[in-house]
């Protein structure tokens, strides 16, 4: 099971941009689905982004389509979340997770890193 740690968090002003990493322990396959999650004080964890880099499909929560982006680097070991215009609602832990399946529930991945905080605030 590929252990993953999350980095990249900090605190951001509203518009700003912030770009977080998920370094894998070993070689993210092409047809590993990748996602992101996130878990804003008080309230449940929730959905950002999903990929799958075998046949390049991507899938984003309404809420960050536009702003948000999803990437991994040539050796398929860092998945990044590149987010900008960045608003105080998206304040949260970002969490990466891997799996099989290209899905939005987090019940499909059965790999998770500790999370990140992202602060965006004035």
């Amino acid at each position: 099971q590929v252990q993953l740690v999350e980095s990249g968090g900090g605190l951001v002003q509203p518009g700003g941009s912030l770009t977080l990493s998920c370094a894998a322990s070993s070689r993210i396959f092409s047809s590993t689905v990748m996602a992101w999650f996130r878990q804003p004080p008080g309230k449940a964890r929730e959905f950002v982004a999903v990929n799958r880099w075998k046949g390049s499909s991507i899938d984003y929560a309404d809420s960050v389509k536009g702003r948000f982006t999803v990437s991994r680097d040539s050796p398929g070991n860092i998945f990044y979340l590149q987010m900008s215009d960045l608003k105080p609602e998206d304040t949260a832990v970002y969490y990466c997770a891997a799996g099989s399946q290209f899905s939005r529930e987090q019940s499909d991945f059965r790999s998770w890193g500790q999370g990140t905080q992202v602060t965006v605030s004035s």
